[in-house]
């Protein structure tokens, strides 16, 4: 059975865990284009063939954003608690250790800072490996423990959102994130601060309700599914059919929702862009 199982620095791993990024010699994106892993990576995991975006994690979005990937990691060892003693098929501790071992993440946000184009930031960046991006209070705490580290040593903030909504297994302390967050965003503004949201594939659920459509400039990359409920669930709900690519990016760039969508390699730039226009000072090479 050994076989059957690949090594990844020293850890075996069942060849079914799904990762946010490839593994193998070769990876087909959804159009049928096939590309060599190594080249999707030095590409920044976008497909030269369709330009097709790979999800991809924190990991590599602190790779793209931070010069030279230095940073300083905030609230490493936060982790979650079960107050609610939650229980369906496995106990919420359970899980929570199942994805911590298989991701090797604390939770599926982290957050940093460090210089970008020479200039500090925080950032805050979601993991949809760990239970699917959701937003439980560990997430919560983290983007608001980050303002307050951005508001204390007056920084911007990016947030990079990648979720499929609220942790059911926190039920309502899940929800009371979105408020939380919020008001920090506010004082944020208070502070004439910077906030630039990036929403990639997928930004959905209560984190789109809260703090993904709540920046100062949001911005998307390219085909990213960005909804509150996504298109089944509307579609069974309304019993009609739904307009081609709805609640993709260039559709909600369309209806208002977003005010740029940019590939991955132009990000780092447009960003710091962003702020540099925000907070009116010279622009950046």
């Amino acid at each position: 059975m050994d076989w059957f199982k690949r090594k990844d620095k020293g850890i075996q791993t069942s060849t079914e865990d799904k990762k946010d990024t490839p593994r193998g010699l070769w990876y087909k994106t959804p159009s049928g284009k096939i590309i060599d892993t190594e080249e999707l990576k030095r590409n920044l995991y976008v497909s030269p063939e369709d330009g097709y975006h790979v999800r991809i994690g924190s990991k590599h979005y602190f790779e793209l954003f931070f010069d030279n990937n230095k940073f300083e990691e905030l609230d490493v060892n936060l982790t979650a608690k079960d107050p609610l003693k939650f229980e369906d098929t496995k106990k919420y501790p359970e899980r929570l250790k199942a994805a911590q071992e298989k991701t090797k993440l604390k939770d599926a946000i982290r957050t940093a800072v460090g210089k970008s184009l020479g200039k500090d930031i925080v950032i805050a960046a979601m993991d949809f490996a760990f239970i699917g991006g959701s937003m439980g209070s560990v997430v919560g705490e983290k983007i608001a423990r980050a303002i307050d580290y951005a508001i204390k040593n007056n920084l911007p903030f990016l947030m990079i959102s990648k979720s499929g909504g609220a942790r059911m297994m926190e039920a309502s302390l899940s929800l009371m994130q979105m408020v939380k967050t919020s008001a920090k965003l506010a004082q944020l503004a208070e502070s004439k601060l910077p906030y630039i949201s990036l929403c990639t594939d997928p930004t959905t659920g209560g984190t789109t309700a809260s703090y993904a459509m709540l920046g100062d400039i949001n911005i998307a990359e390219p085909n990213a599914l960005i909804a509150f409920a996504g298109p089944r669930v509307v579609k069974d709900t309304t019993g009609k059919d739904l307009p081609e690519g709805f609640q993709r990016s260039e559709f909600v760039l369309e209806h208002g929702f977003l005010d740029a969508i940019y590939e991955r390699k132009e990000l780092k730039k447009q960003v710091n862009l962003y702020i540099d226009l925000i907070q009116n000072i010279p622009v950046r090479a």
